[in-house]
């Protein structure tokens, strides 16, 4: 809970296997423990796994509708190429390759059929198939194709729920169509999900708006979230990093947030969860939209350390004698793990054992030498070091900003850290980022300077990209741009460059310029 840059409480609640009872167990003793009335809260921001969790798992997916407006020359490739087959399976085979599209420069590939974009609304109809993603090539430049067969498509199927790919991803057809597609087979989990976390606000008494937390640490509202929830699949790791910047004061560094099952690992880069460059895989799908440069390994709190019970008391313990990881007990370390009654034992037994941490009863470990101890707590710091090296970009130590509930894993003298900061209040990092969080929107294109002026195309997208920010609900006087990346493209004909610009600003109404961090003028990235 949160007023203005003071936080006035936190609470930690266990996984529940129904979301809005979780919700609402937390809720009420954040506000019981602060004292603070329910008509005092102004808005809620939440970040939720459920749409990773579903796309891993292939469950609870749409079947999709697939439109791609590129032909001719678009159909070496069709779509949901690669695709795992657990999850092609769910989305089902209705493909629709038509004509249309645009070209860099935003010249027609083919004009739109809008005939063919009816008729394939018509037989998605007659499947029963209502959830449709639309492609168009080179869409980031030119919307209307994609735009125009969203109108045909809702006239001949009212009661279908349109994805449109240039509000998914970037330039690169394939990996932005995986992304519009995967969005669509979201819609019916997403409305539910959406609507469970605005009726637990409702049993709640809270009249307050409520905003869902994306990709690159900004929030959507929720009615965005239910058009675009595979804009929130990367929220989690993104929020803890956001917290912990926001914590700590510090803007670059490593961020490494141990949880119940993984430790998830990312760098800061100005206050901001550095994006990856590089296409993301999302259970085993190649996509492109904004995604947090994260990587997990398979350490938390709940992660098994198999070994025969006989060798606890073994002082002459081999590396090959045992294993931790990477299965978990995950939220039911409570029922399984020896601190809790339980008969497995798991890392944070070790450490408690081992001395870093005071959870659970320690009268109910078993007994383990200190050999075996060294050796597993060993072990563990091996996989949190090699992951700090997979993320680092340059050789020698780094800050490291250690958050979750089990920050306590990351060692005071891990290798590769300069020096290890463990904030106040960093075991609930993760919802600090989502209630410090901005409005954001970002904006690509590829412009030709040979007819468009360098200055007038920036700030014609600079304007562009403001102005969503405004419409997702930002503050105009706090709207800043953040980062502008510029890439020249010498395999185009003219002065071709890709602009990608992002901004952000503080909810308008809610924002508070105590809330309001110090900004640095834009980063600008030049390549060739």
């Amino acid at each position: 809970l949160i007023n203005g840059s003071d936080i006035l409480a936190t609470v930690k609640h266990p996984t529940t296997p129904n979301i809005g009872t979780g919700i609402i167990s937390a809720v009420e003793t954040l506000l019981k423990s602060a004292g603070v009335s329910r008509r005092s809260v102004q808005v809620v921001m939440i970040g939720t796994t459920h749409f990773t969790n579903a796309l891993v798992e292939a469950k609870n997916l749409d079947e999709v509708g697939v439109i791609r407006l590129a032909s001719p020359s678009g159909e070496a490739l069709p779509p949901l190429t690669a695709w795992p087959e657990r999850i092609k399976q769910q989305v089902g085979d209705h493909v629709f390759l038509l004509p249309g599209g645009y070209e860099f420069d935003g010249r027609e590939i083919a004009p739109l059929d809008e005939g063919l974009v009816r008729d394939a609304a018509a037989v998605c109809k007659a499947r029963g198939v209502n959830s449709i993603a639309v492609s168009s090539a080179f869409a980031p430049v030119n919307s209307s194709m994609e735009l125009r067969a969203a109108e045909i498509i809702r006239h001949e199927h009212p009661s279908a729920r349109v994805s449109l790919s240039h509000n998914i991803g970037r330039l690169g057809i394939i990996e932005r169509e995986n992304g519009v597609v995967l969005n669509a087979s979201l819609a019916t989990l997403a409305t539910r999900v959406v609507e469970s976390f605005k009726r637990a606000l409702l049993l709640l008494g809270l009249e307050a708006d409520l905003f869902i937390s994306q990709n690159d640490g900004t929030l959507i509202s929720s009615q965005a979230a239910v058009r675009y929830p595979v804009m929130t699949i990367g929220s989690g790791p993104t929020n803890s990093m956001r917290g912990a910047a926001y914590l700590t004061g510090i803007r670059d560094g490593i961020v490494m947030d141990v949880g119940g099952t993984t430790c998830d690992i990312g760098a800061l880069v100005n206050g901001m969860p550095r994006e990856s460059s590089l296409s993301d895989d999302i259970g085993g799908i190649r996509t492109n939209f904004r995604m947090p440069d994260i990587i997990s390994v398979g350490l938390g709190g709940g992660t098994r350390v198999h070994i025969d019970p006989s060798q606890l008391l073994d002082d002459h313990l081999d590396v090959h004698d045992f294993c931790v990881g990477p299965d978990s007990a995950g939220y039911q370390i409570t029922e399984e793990s020896f601190l809790f009654g339980g008969n497995t034992l798991t890392a944070s037994d070790v450490a408690v054992s081992c001395g870093y941490a005071n959870i659970g009863d320690s009268f109910q470990l078993p007994p383990m030498s200190d050999a075996t101890k060294r050796m597993v707590w060993t072990r563990i710091q091996a996989i949190l070091e090699d992951g700090i090296d997979r993320v680092k970009t340059a050789a020698g130590p780094t800050t490291i900003i250690a958050v979750g509930g089990g920050h306590f894993f990351v060692d005071d003298e891990i290798k590769g850290s300069l020096h290890v900061v463990r904030p106040q209040h960093a075991e609930v990092a993760n919802a600090v980022g989502a209630a410090i969080a901005q409005v954001g929107a970002q904006i690509e294109q590829v412009i030709d300077y040979d007819n468009t002026p360098r200055d007038t195309a920036l700030k014609s997208l600079s304007r562009s990209v403001q102005a969503r920010v405004a419409e997702a609900g930002g503050d105009e006087k706090t709207i800043e741009v953040i980062d502008v990346e510029e890439v020249f493209l010498s395999y185009l004909p003219g002065r071709a460059a890709q602009i990608r610009m992002k901004a952000i600003g503080e909810l308008a109404d809610f924002g508070s310029p105590a809330m309001v961090e110090d900004r640095t003028m834009p980063s600008v990235h030049y390549a060739h």
